[in-house]
């Protein structure tokens, strides 16, 4: 008994953890932004990490700096080798030493340092924290690219699975036209040519649907690696495609949105910033910079036997020439903060496109989706008025052939404008830099 129990127990959770893993575009988006989600956003928070630490660095210069050192030598000296052994004292056999020691020196001190007045190490500071803002938006537009590529591929997978209910459809539909065409040729009112026309009509079904079944997989394992999941993760779809409505916008309206939320311009904006503020470090490098400096500690031949001593002093250093490297670095500079101005002012230009492009294509989008639908449902009556005609006598099978090839030409119709829709949503919602709200 208890062996059956533990054999029931031990099924249960292998069908348990076979169990597909039900996933929304909302969810595959989290997963993929996450920290530990796809490998691109893990790279961007690196980088935050490699910003923040180089601020660190930069505010060191502006902090006290603090040494402790402790020493004991021993030591003999040829005060020969210093000029010293040559000299004569004024008193009879007395010499000058030629050599001294062995003597003990003994040291311990704590020594430190102080900026006061470095006006180029703020501004390196001040840029290195504006460095962080740029990092931290990039970080932001990542995300935001990551979320669009994957809700992209989510919208792919459904459309992979659309298209893969649509060749069942066929499938089922040719079966009932062949059944249909059996039928009246055992009744006596079919023929045999119709018979194999529907068989013909049912093959190409079937091959249809294998392909569609192989784009699935394809696609299903895309959204997988856009998402940063196992690529032998089972998964279950639960949106659908289809149609969801949009908030009307005008141009003026996304073009505002997007110039104020688009985190790919913010962190351009930062970098543009850090370039003007090392470019103004730089310049702050040929005024004069003050720094404090001390030491105490005790000296003597020995830890037990030493006096306190101490140094303590102000420095004032005073750039003077330094063969020109100052003004190069400065030209240098200047170059690069001109260049960021210039992507930034090419990225404001790359915003207002998309924007209208992708404005351009969802209105097309929209009235596809419309004539799509309308389509779907004359084929359908169309398939269905040819199938009474032919069930009462008076078409042929080549009739509801033609009318089921065209069906099947406006299901993908159908499928295709959706797709297209959804599509030109994320790419609305990506240009304006609202991505995340136009997730349901």
């Amino acid at each position: 008994m208890m062996s059956r129990s533990l054999f029931c127990f031990f099924s249960m959770t292998v069908l348990a953890a076979q169990d597909p893993m039900r996933l929304s575009m909302k969810r595959a988006v989290e997963l993929a932004t996450s920290p530990e989600g796809n490998a691109n956003m893990q790279i961007a928070g690196e980088a935050v990490k490699q910003a923040e630490a180089r601020s660190a660095q930069a505010r060191a210069a502006l902090l006290p700096g603090l040494n402790a050192a402790v020493s004991e030598i021993n030591q003999t000296r040829n005060l020969a080798a210093l000029g010293l052994g040559s000299i004569t004292l004024p008193f009879p056999g007395v010499g000058f030493p030629t050599f001294v020691g062995p003597y003990n020196v003994f040291d311990a001190r704590v020594s430190g340092t102080q900026s006061i007045f470095d006006f180029s190490s703020i501004r390196r500071y001040q840029a290195s924290k504006s460095g962080v803002k740029a990092a931290r938006s990039t970080e932001a537009g990542t995300s935001d690219q990551i979320a669009g590529q994957v809700a992209r591929a989510y919208i792919a997978a459904l459309r992979a699975q659309a298209d893969l209910d649509t060749a069942h459809a066929n499938v089922a539909l040719s079966q009932a036209v062949l059944k249909q065409a059996e039928d009246l040729k055992a009744a006596g009112t079919g023929t045999g040519i119709e018979v194999t026309r529907a068989r013909v009509q049912l093959s190409n079904d079937n091959q249809r649907l294998l392909v569609t079944a192989d784009s699935r997989r394809r696609a299903y394992l895309q959204l997988l690696r856009a998402i940063g999941l196992r690529l032998d993760t089972q998964v279950e779809l639960s949106d659908t495609l289809q149609y969801v409505p949009t908030d009307k916008v005008t141009l003026d309206e996304a073009k505002s949105e997007a110039l104020k939320s688009r985190a790919d311009l913010a962190a351009q904006q930062e970098r543009e910033d850090n370039a003007r503020l090392s470019g103004s470090a730089v310049k702050m490098e040929r005024l004069p910079s003050v720094a404090a400096f001390g030491d105490y500690g005790s000296s003597g031949t020995g830890p037990f036997s030493n006096v306190p001593t101490r140094t303590y002093g102000l420095s004032l250093r005073v750039p003077i020439f330094d063969g020109g490297r100052r003004d190069a670095r400065r030209a240098e500079a200047e170059s690069q903060y001109r260049q960021e101005r210039i992507r930034t002012t090419d990225l404001k230009d790359q915003v207002e496109l998309d924007v209208r492009l992708a404005l351009d294509t969802l209105t097309s989008a929209e009235q596809q989706v419309k004539v799509s639908e309308e389509g779907l449902q004359l084929a359908e009556n169309e398939l269905a008025q040819a199938r009474r005609r032919y069930d009462a006598g008076v078409a042929s099978g080549l009739e509801v052939t033609d009318a089921q090839t065209r069906l099947a030409r406006a299901r993908d119709n159908h499928v295709e404008a959706l797709f297209n829709y959804n599509q030109a949503r994320i790419d609305l919602g990506q240009a304006m830099g609202i991505v995340r709200r136009m997730i349901p």
